[in-house]
């Protein structure tokens, strides 16, 4: 059997603890991998490494960290593949969304390269005869991420890179279901020239993550998960006198105007409802149909979703593969069999697929309810998973107080071919990240990725501007320095006497 460590200090160390995490593979059930499970003196290791690191780290210059930067670049590239197979092998999501996953690190990867620029500072001249003021940023110290399973690449990479772009080292903590990705990155990071003790990676479950919400010697914590635990974590870190960024759950809606082109949100709702079976916090969860329009474009969604083929991700056939554990399948499959019992039309029940020689695989099929009401389990909840509620609505108006009237407030994107009503409803809806006929508005890299409300827990969104900000803290200084035709008699620099 397979066996993940930790990566400190530059080289694999064995896990000392005693405790281990069974990694299964989501479409044969098989358990494949044991991971370490972190005690608090490893996670104090991986942190003294980083902070030793940082010594030397946080003084070194822009152009020898982008030049690391640039040769991870490179060999993330060279080893796509690589990674996108060890997060099917343990995550169970096909070949190609694995692919996706990557390229979407990489654009943060590619942010980090240009961190020159995005540290540049102000200055400001004769603000008072002969003073200057300028503002500059600099790095926190230790800091550290704590990763979900959904996107076992992608979310390290939208923390690390810059943060360590940015003069920091970095303590990763990733999920335990999927652990051989953030191994295989560190690894390559290493290959790159990244000086030991830059970039730590220790497994571990709630352990682990209490060791470093509690460790005095790292500065700031970045989270992707949950909001349960989002929460726990914001409150804990910061009441622990640390920067805390921490992504929580999502509701996303999808409305839908008279107006849209039926064919493209049917399309668009699909591939953002069960794509990746559902599990990423930006997947459409609830579309809300405004009008006459919900019995066509439900009798849409539901051809084009019986047409999903299902299958291991090793296969290129499939456009789905399993959940990631049997456990989460069976919850996501609780609230379809709990469906009708709250109101709900069940349109597609998947709850009953079966994969022909995968029998023991954690399989679901893909779900669509329709008629949900806003006091369902099923709306009520984060599924993550694919199931899809369709909600209806009269009118512009109730559809923006529905969606509003949520707790969570990721993401959200609405379809019709009206520019002024796309526009109201950018600015009336009361979430984070907006699609106009885009139904997961992930921003590119240069942008900010965050929602409002219940789905994030402070004041900087990840990667872009607001992750540069929040890897560094601002600094003002102001001078006052002499003419040097004004120095005390005695000094001669060569200028000429202004008396």
């Amino acid at each position: 059997m397979k066996t993940v460590n930790h990566w400190i200090g530059g080289k694999t160390v064995e896990g000392a603890s005693g405790n281990w995490g069974q990694v299964t593979d989501p479409a044969t059930g098989a358990v494949t991998t044991r991971v370490a499970l972190a005690s608090p003196e490893e996670v104090d290791a991986a942190v003294t490494a980083a902070k030793a690191a940082y010594g030397t780290w946080g003084t070194s210059s822009l152009s020898a960290r982008t030049g690391i930067l640039f040769s991870y670049r490179a060999l993330l590239d060279a080893h796509r593949d690589e990674i996108a197979a060890l997060i099917t092998a343990e995550h169970g999501k096909v070949h190609s969304d694995a692919l996706g996953e990557v390229a979407r690190g990489l654009e943060i990867v590619e942010l980090a390269c240009g961190i020159t620029t995005q540290l540049k500072g102000e200055l400001s001249t004769q603000v008072s005869s002969k003073v200057d003021v300028s503002s500059i940023r600099q790095p926190l110290g230790v800091v550290a991420g704590i990763t979900p399973f959904n996107f076992p690449a992608m979310v390290p990479m939208w923390m690390f890179p810059l943060a360590v772009a940015c003069g920091n080292t970095f303590v990763l903590k990733p999920s335990e279901k999927d652990p051989s990705a953030a191994n295989l990155l560190a690894e390559l990071a290493a290959e790159a020239g990244l000086p030991d003790g830059v970039l730590n990676v220790v497994h571990g479950d709630k352990v682990a993550v209490d060791s470093l919400l509690a460790h005095p010697d790292i500065a700031a914590v970045s989270f992707v998960g949950s909001t349960p635990i989002a929460r726990h974590i914001h409150a804990t870190a910061s009441a622990n006198g640390k920067r805390v960024q921490a992504l929580g759950g999502a509701k996303n809606h999808m409305l839908v105007l008279p107006d849209a082109d039926l064919d493209a949100a049917a399309d668009a709702a699909v591939s953002a409802a069960y794509g990746s079976a559902g599990e990423r916090c930006m997947a459409i969860s609830a579309v809300v149909a405004v009008g006459a329009i919900g019995d066509e474009l439900v009798s849409k969604i539901r051809e084009r979703a019986e047409k999903i083929k299902i299958g291991p991700g090793t296969d290129p056939a499939s456009e789905m593969g399993p959940l990631i554990t049997a456990a989460h399948r069976d919850k996501v499959a609780s609230y379809v069999t709990g469906a009708a019992a709250q109101g709900a039309e069940v349109v597609l029940d998947g709850t009953g697929l079966r994969v022909d020689g995968y029998e023991d695989g954690h399989w679901i099929g893909l779900s669509l309810l329709d008629h949900v009401s806003t006091d369902s389990d099923a709306y009520r909840d984060e599924i993550f998973g694919p199931v899809l509620c369709v909600l209806r609505t009269e009118t512009y108006e109730e559809g923006v107080a529905l969606m509003n009237a949520s707790p969570f407030g990721n993401g959200t994107a609405i379809f019709t071919r009206d520019g002024g009503a796309a526009r109201r409803f950018q600015l009336e809806i009361e979430a984070g990240m907006v699609g106009v006929n885009v139904p997961i508005p992930v921003p590119v890299g240069y942008h900010s990725f965050g929602g409002w409300k219940d789905s994030l827990f402070g004041d900087h969104h990840i990667y872009g501007n607001d992750g540069v900000h929040f890897y560094t803290r601002g600094k003002v200084v102001t001078t006052r320095w002499p003419d040097p035709a004004d120095v005390p008699s005695g000094v001669d620099l060569g200028f000429p006497r202004n008396h």
